[in-house]
């Protein structure tokens, strides 16, 4: 990037429970920032929702004296909850100018697929988010601006955002001790996600730094490091990064992907995630008694089907 191209200042706040990197961007000069994929406490156990880190969150801005113009999210996600509509509401409760919550454009066909199979009524989803991003549009930062890149591959709808000599990836690139992102989600694409970061991250000028979605150290003594880390520079990725740095082929990356998804476990949270993230991070409609639910998909095989629980008529 060009010495001359303001660069905005970067706070990266780690979430642990869910191994999530958000991050605050703002223009040192006017303090207008940007919150990227923040994230709202949820404990399946007790299935409460609740706001520890996102009130976190406000406090930074309000230490800082940022004044948030908006609210970016990289994707629906399938491992959190959003705390963009409660931090969305909580800085208009706190006297400050509505920022909306925006989100690639792609994002309309990831809601239909999962309406569908949660069930959820098409006027819980329909226009929730204030702003659906094109591909290469922009939006201004005070005097930053930010530029919107699709990244599909992990999701169809999946977008980064270039600020600066930064970029804030989501979940398709990770560290180079951590690799990629799998892609064995609806409308997920190896190919797809092994061209976006080679033909648009990797071409990106060396010292850029990539921000990261999630971070999960290897950890141990003989395992390399232990504590997350936020970034890693586009030269560094392209030299070490275990699946796709410089000299992996693309079919070889596709058959290593494809492999590794088959033997994942899905995420913790991704029932509850993604009935909330399609919704803009908005509560479920509340039933007839005033109950809010989320809808899990129960799996059971055929063996046990037909030993105990034959259906009835």
């Amino acid at each position: 990037m060009a010495d001359t191209e303001l660069q905005p200042v970067v706070d990266a706040i780690f979430e642990p429970d869910t191994c999530t990197w958000q991050y605050i961007v703002s223009d040192p000069a006017t303090k207008d920032a940007v919150i990227i994929d923040s994230v709202l406490d949820y404990n399946p156990t007790t299935n409460t929702i609740s706001n520890a880190n996102a009130e976190k969150l406000l406090a930074l801005i309000s230490d800082r004296g940022y004044n948030i113009v908006a609210i970016l999210e990289t994707h629906a996600h399938a491992d959190h909850l959003t705390a963009a509509r409660y931090l969305q509401q909580a800085l208009i409760r706190r006297g400050k100018p509505l920022a909306p919550i925006c989100i690639g454009a792609r994002i309309t066909s990831v809601q239909h697929t999962f309406a569908a199979k949660y069930g959820v009524n098409p006027h819980e989803y329909d226009g929730v988010f204030d702003r659906l991003l094109p591909d290469g549009s922009t939006i201004s930062i005070g005097n930053i601006t930010c530029r919107i890149l699709h990244l599909p591959g992990h999701t169809p709808d999946h977008v980064g955002y270039l600020i600066g000599s930064n970029v804030f990836v989501g979940d398709s690139l990770f560290q180079p001790d951590v690799g990629s992102a799998r892609c064995d989600f609806p409308g997920g694409d190896a190919r797809a996600l092994f061209h976006s970061i080679t033909t648009k991250l990797y071409s990106l000028p060396d010292d850029v730094r990539i921000y990261v979605g999630h971070d999960y150290p290897p950890g141990g003594p003989d395992d390399g490091r232990t504590e997350p880390r936020a970034w890693a520079t586009v030269a560094e990725q392209r030299r070490t990064n275990k699946h796709v740095r410089d000299g992996v082929e693309e079919e070889q990356f596709i058959a290593w992907r494809k492999e590794r998804d088959s033997s994942l476990a899905e995420p913790r949270l991704i029932h509850q995630s993604l009935q909330f993230n399609i919704r803009g991070g908005q509560l479920p409609e509340a039933s007839e008694h005033g109950h809010r639910f989320f809808h899990l998909p129960l799996k059971i095989s055929d063996d046990v089907w037909n030993w105990g629980f034959a259906p009835q008529g």
